[in-house]
């Protein structure tokens, strides 16, 4: 059975994330049935990660085993067709390896989190970053994200129904900037816990604020107690924006 890879964009808001689950539409649902509705059959996707209601996607990557030997562009083309009106699309599609397996050949992921800080509400931008009425020091915030590069043991900002084995990841890359109102928090690792960008982001925010110190947040990360994490920020203002194989 020929694999295709599938590199997809989507819009979180209004999804329930993007496994398939029995309270809602998912991203996984609505791409599956999509291919069903073209190919004539049923077949599950893999995708690089399992984001959470309201977490959008400019790079997330899937892969799919179907019974026919389709063209891979015929196969984006005619995806994207029978996604319409679902805010999902499929940027590319390729023929790849049977080996390749979107979640478990991945080197890397790369995410980024969206702040905005200014005092008026926000309308082309709602459901699409974290609004703070504040003014947050990026630059704070950068220099205590540093604090999280290497192998830690990262329990303090994982969910407790994280399900990964082990709470030990390594951190890659983590970076703040701004530009106007707009604050961009990005992370690169192989791997990440559930909820440990948001929890990160939103214990950065508090550094922000003046609240902690870096100090603050690398003892907070040392203790490995889930109790010592700053507020987990809304999903609003995650992308997963590339996956590297």
């Amino acid at each position: 059975m020929p694999r295709y890879k599938l590199t997809i964009e989507y819009d979180g808001t209004g999804f329930v994330g993007w496994q398939r689950q029995e309270n809602g539409m998912s991203v996984q649902q609505a791409i599956e049935e999509a291919i069903a509705a073209f190919a004539g059959e049923a077949p599950g996707i893999r995708g690089a990660g399992r984001t959470d209601a309201g977490v959008h996607a400019t790079g997330q990557v899937a892969h799919v085993d179907l019974a026919r030997d389709w063209d891979a562009e015929k196969v984006r083309e005619a995806t994207n067709a029978h996604l319409r009106p679902h805010a999902v699309a499929i940027l590319s599609a390729e023929r790849v390896a049977d080996d390749f397996d979107a979640r478990f050949s991945a080197v890397k992921r790369h995410y980024l989190y969206r702040i905005i800080d200014r005092r008026a509400p926000l309308a082309l931008e709602r459901h699409h970053a974290w609004h703070v009425r504040h003014r947050l020091d990026e630059g704070a915030m950068h220099a205590a994200a540093q604090g999280f590069l290497g192998k830690h043991d990262f329990t303090t900002f994982r969910a407790s129904q994280c399900q990964a084995k082990s709470p030990v990841k390594t951190l890659d890359a983590f970076s703040v900037s701004r530009e106007g109102d707009v604050i961009s928090l990005t992370c690169s690792a192989r791997s990440f816990l559930h909820n440990q960008v948001r929890s990160m982001v939103g214990t950065l925010k508090l550094v922000g604020e003046g609240k902690w110190t870096a100090s603050d947040l690398k003892d907070a990360l040392d203790a490995a107690d889930r109790t010592r994490c700053g507020p987990v920020c809304p999903p609003d203002g995650l992308y997963l924006t590339r996956v590297d194989y």
